[in-house]
């Protein structure tokens, strides 16, 4: 994450494999439900954390939903 609270170039690669990652993994082709939308927010917060591995966010994201349901 840049100082200016932007993403940087490698940040918005890894949130973007760990989202499709999460979708895959659950078959959501759908990408404008509410479900997609939480899926992203939750792999914001993570970067936003400074988690920019796209396999640990993809995995947290999907270990959070499933203990949800």
């Amino acid at each position: 994450m840049l100082s200016s609270g932007a993403f940087d170039p490698d940040a918005v690669k890894a949130m973007t494999a760990a989202y499709e990652g999460a979708c895959a993994a659950l078959d959501l082709a759908e990408r404008t439900d509410a479900l997609t939308h939480a899926i992203a927010k939750m792999i914001i917060e993570r970067a936003k954390r400074g988690e920019l591995d796209p396999v640990r966010p993809c995995e947290a994201v999907l270990d959070d939903l499933r203990s949800k349901s």
